[in-house]
């Protein structure tokens, strides 16, 4: 790719462009030598010198997040902007056009944005943080979204459409899962797939390698089916499920708290000989228009009540709400006036995601570190605040090479 670049000296021919979008937040989460790292395991390091060599081209996409409502070449400019170059020289114009810019990213691919953030995506809160922690256990959600993405013949081909009530949606659309950690909004495990793909399926290939014995993890009742209940418990997490009403939990033993001790079983063990032991929570919510909407039958393995009291498990599973918090972020608050993802083939929709995810991540993470050092929740800060701020500052971060 050729970015062409006055300067008010004379510059070498070639500019490690690399360094001047490594702005300090986003390189923050992935520093270059991660970036370089991955790049040489999934073969796309740069084979020879290029103007935007593809550690840029990592930034570049993660910076896409945060100016969606700007034209492709106008993130490359707005990113670079009073920089210095080279001992103080200043940027009077940085140009380079689409199609440059879209050959890059297709030389970049999916991959290394997937495996950047299989690495960097994590838990923020360390233990006692405000607003993250349930007797010792951090608190974390699982749910799925979906993303419309550009209507071009690969995406309606690869991703689908979602039905509506007269044929079909507008758009096609990406299927997001997410597993949140409620107290910051930091997604910590994503999976992408296509509309088609069940949420159940893509969490049981998820959760065996991203839950710990630490967790807490709420879920809604689509996710509850008994070999992916197994699969979570051997993870050593502790879980608090919504399920539906028509389940059959019969009881086993009334506990003090007035919730009971129940067995559930695989569908396929007709003879119901190879159970699990589990604890029903069933309460109702005060003010609901009928009482099928205010019940709610939660399903859990933490079996002793005075570790959990039913009460407190009830009050916390409403903390689930917060991942729909962190998907309004992505597909209202970062999307600006966008309506939909901008890439126009599977490969980039799908790297555009990954880097969408890095770029939460980076503010998140900031808004956390912020409100630890005052002794505040997170969720006390301002998310659009906090992306105003980063990009005023991100022209003059940037400055500062990773």
């Amino acid at each position: 790719m050729r970015v062409m670049a006055r300067t008010r000296k004379t510059l070498p021919s070639r500019v490690d462009v690399a360094h001047l979008i490594s702005a300090g937040v986003l390189a923050s989460v992935c520093p270059r030598t991660l970036i370089e790292e991955v790049l040489a395991e999934t073969g796309k390091a740069s084979q020879r010198e290029r103007l935007l060599p593809a550690p840029a081209v990592v930034y570049y996409v993660m910076a896409l997040a945060l100016w969606r409502e700007a034209p492709l070449e106008e993130v490359l400019r707005v990113v670079c902007e009073g920089l210095q170059w080279l001992g103080g020289g200043h940027t009077e114009a940085v140009q380079a056009s689409k199609s440059a810019i879209s050959q890059a990213r297709s030389r970049l691919g999916p991959e290394v944005m997937r495996q950047l953030a299989d690495r960097v995506l994590r838990p923020l809160a360390a233990p006692g943080a405000p607003g993250a922690w349930y007797r010792g256990l951090r608190v974390m959600a699982l749910d799925g979204s979906c993303m419309d993405v550009a209507d071009e013949a690969a995406n309606a081909k690869f991703f689908g459409y979602p039905g509506a009530s007269r044929g079909q949606s507008a758009f096609p659309q990406a299927r997001v899962l997410g597993l949140v950690e409620c107290g910051t909004h930091a997604v910590v495990a994503a999976g992408i797939a296509p509309y088609g793909h069940s949420e159940q399926v893509m969490a049981a290939q998820l959760l065996p390698a991203k839950l710990t014995p630490e967790m807490l993890v709420l879920a809604d009742r689509n996710f509850y089916g008994f070999k992916h209940w197994q699969t979570a418990c051997a993870t050593g997490a502790k879980l608090a499920w919504r399920v539906k009403s028509n389940l059959k939990l019969p009881v086993e033993q009334m506990l003090p708290d007035g919730s009971y001790l129940s067995r559930v079983f695989d569908s396929d063990d007709r003879a119901r000989r190879a159970g699990q032991t589990v604890r029903v929570i069933d309460y109702a919510l005060e003010g609901s228009a009928t009482p099928a909407q205010g019940s709610y039958r939660l399903l859990t393995n933490l079996l002793d009540p005075d570790a959990a009291p039913a009460l407190e498990l009830a009050a916390l599973y409403h903390e689930r709400w917060e991942i729909e918090g962190v998907f309004d972020e992505f597909k209202t608050h970062l999307r600006a006036n966008s309506t939909v993802l901008r890439s126009k083939t599977p490969e980039l929709v799908q790297q555009e995601l990954w880097g969408l995810l890095l770029a939460h991540f980076a503010i998140r993470q900031l808004m956390a570190q912020a409100a630890w050092a005052r002794e505040l929740d997170p969720d006390r800060l301002s998310f659009m605040h906090a992306v105003r701020v980063i990009k005023r500052k991100m022209p003059q971060a940037a400055a500062v090479s990773p």
